[in-house]
């Protein structure tokens, strides 16, 4: 006891400092930005104070012009040019002339740079979330959990692990190079390309960002048309946290436009990030093989959400629901086919009901509401045409919310949260993703069948299994084809941002957040060097110098056997062996010098 009680004693006193150091506030400045012209009740001038109408069946490419309008009341916001290509390769070339400066930071420039982020993320909470909630009509706490949460959940976890995971990681050497040293390292790449959706327009920006700049590239971000408004504000506050540590101009950029400002983008970066559609991730790929650009896309997901017959009804149907409404449906990982165990389909329908009928929908920034508008124009005619799909096949629409006081001018940008019954895997509301907010339930038997159903899918991201019994749950999503995997929830593993995320099939490949997503935007590069240079230098045996020895092949037979022989009497036996080849050599070397 003596002898442990210095160490105890010592590791107490550590604890302490530890905890002493916590509570000293580290030294943050505040950043300023402008917000005047974002906000509702901010200046308004005439010319962006009417309602907007957008064209209907055709694309705003046509017009040069990006323009934005609130989905929950049409009130126009204004305009952002589509930026041709000579435009983004301008930008792109900026962007690489900053990185090269940027890269030669130290990771204690780039922690302040993200502690500032992270001090005016939490101080303005609050307008972060109004610009999201009017550029994309989701709720304000919708915007809080999907924006917020997920973006300081990033950025404390770099803060945290961000350096661990970029410095270079010694590897084994294994038996032949056994006197090397072996290890990765991982460099900046140099311009990162991200083509990012609309549905979480504050978070789709920083999470591809984060991990460019904290591991010393430089990047540039296509925002959706969709979003182009709020994106655009976002990107000011980019600008000032790394106006404040200094860094260079350029160094982060926001381009906005259409699929001519997509495509310059991806011919002209070192890695190209895409979240969105199957069919667009196809396109990128392809021009993206021009150039042999790296990506990873991010795409559709179709996520089967999974309940056994031991499950707490009234709480997955509260966790089901909120997935399904979460943002009027603009969730991110796609919680769209319902799997009920048949001894409880009835009870969690009834239990769904009664939820859904609560549910209250409206402009999010005029009143407490649970769900919002549909950011995409003529998206509900989508929708509605998935549901009558299934009702002309069999399906039953077993509840369907409403919207109160909204004029008959607003049924395009609000679709009604619909839970359909009796639905198969012939239905297409069982096989498109539909992104909105509509819960196809269908009932199964045993795990065998729904891990089959749930594999009957070309879309791969996600799945979330609720089970009162936590190891069938884990069971059943260890044979489920998918990238991500909530056991007894849904979506938790995004708020896990030590973790990959990403999935397979029609869903992409690649990973983006974690270890594996802040790797992606690095060079990796294997290096291997003497360990005891310069008393021991690597040198080719003589029998395999050139010109080779006769018994040249016969040496390296018997090298082999002794590195990797199973017999470690074997391995010893040609050991000897192999210094027989060299003392012969060598002898037959020194006879040959004193012969000449």
């Amino acid at each position: 006891m003596a002898f442990w009680w210095p160490l105890i004693v010592l590791a107490f006193a550590y604890a302490i400092c530890r905890f002493l150091l916590m509570l000293i506030p580290p030294n943050v400045p505040s950043i300023d930005v402008d917000a005047s012209d974002v906000l509702a009740h901010g200046k308004e001038t005439e010319e962006n104070s009417f309602i907007y109408i957008p064209p209907r069946g055709r694309s705003q490419q046509s017009d040069k012009k990006v323009q934005c309008y609130e989905p929950a009341t049409m009130k126009y916001l204004g305009y952002f040019p589509a930026l041709s290509t000579s435009e983004v390769k301008e930008r792109v070339a900026l962007s690489r002339k900053a990185q090269k400066t940027w890269a030669q930071s130290s990771f204690k420039v780039r922690r302040q740079f993200l502690r500032i982020l992270l001090k005016y993320i939490i101080e303005h909470q609050e307008l972060i979330c109004e610009v999201s909630s009017r550029d994309t009509g989701k709720t304000m706490v919708d915007a809080s959990l999907g924006e917020i949460m997920t973006t300081c959940e990033k950025i404390t976890w770099l803060l945290s692990e961000g350096e661990r995971w970029l410095k270079p990681e010694h590897r084994s050497s294994g038996r032949a190079m056994l006197h090397k040293v072996s290890r990765v390292e991982f460099h900046p790449l140099g311009v990162i390309g991200a083509i990012v959706p609309w549905n979480y327009p504050f978070h789709n920006i920083f999470n591809p960002m984060l991990a460019a700049v904290f591991s010393g590239n430089g990047i540039v971000i296509k925002v959706s048309e969709h979003a182009s408004w709020s994106g655009c504000f976002y990107f000011r506050i980019i600008q000032a946290a790394l106006a404040a540590v200094g860094a260079p101009e350029n160094l982060v950029d926001v381009i906005t436009g259409f699929a001519e400002t997509g495509e310059a983008l991806v011919s002209s970066v070192d890695k190209m990030i895409f979240v969105g559609s199957t069919a667009v991730g196809k396109m990128i790929m392809r021009n993206a093989a021009e150039t042999l650009t790296p990506v990873t896309l991010e795409l559709g997901g179709k996520d089967a959400f999974i309940i056994c017959e031991d499950a707490d009804v009234s709480h997955v149907a509260q966790v089901a629901v909120r997935g399904t409404l979460q943002s009027s449906g603009q969730n991110c990982a796609g919680a769209e086919r319902f799997y009920v165990h048949k001894d409880i389909y009835t009870a969690f329908i009834t239990q769904v009901t009664k939820i859904v009928k609560s549910v209250s929908a409206g402009p999010p920034l005029t009143g407490r509401y649970d769900m919002g508008a549909i950011c995409l124009q003529e998206h509900s005619e989508n929708l509605q045409s998935l549901v009558n799909d299934a009702l002309d096949k069999g399906a039953e629409i077993a509840v369907r919310g409403s919207f109160g006081h909204l004029g008959e001018d607003a049924v395009d940008q609000y679709f009604p949260p619909t839970v359909l019954i009796n639905v198969n895997h012939t239905m297409k509301i069982m096989k498109e993703e539909a992104f909105g907010p509509i819960m196809p339930i269908m009932q199964f038997s045993t795990d065998e069948e729904v891990i089959k159903l749930a594999n009957d899918s070309r879309y791969a991201l996600g799945c979330a299994v609720f089970s009162g019994s936590q190891r069938r749950a884990k069971q059943i999503a260890s044979q489920i084809q998918c990238g991500v995997a909530a056991i007894n929830d849904f979506a938790s593993n995004y708020m896990c941002q030590s973790l990959p995320f990403g999935g397979v099939k029609d869903s992409g490949f690649g990973r983006f957040a974690g270890i594996e997503g802040l790797r992606a935007c690095c060079l990796v590069k294997s290096v291997v060097e003497d360990r005891f240079w310069p008393l021991i230098k690597t040198k080719i045996p003589k029998p395999i110098q050139y010109p080779v020895a006769e018994n040249a092949f016969e040496f390296q037979e018997a090298l082999v056997e002794t590195l990797y022989g199973l017999n470690v009497w074997d391995r010893l036996r040609s050991l000897v062996d192999v210094l027989k080849f060299l003392t012969d050599q060598s002898s037959h070397v020194s006879r040959t010098r004193k012969s000449h």
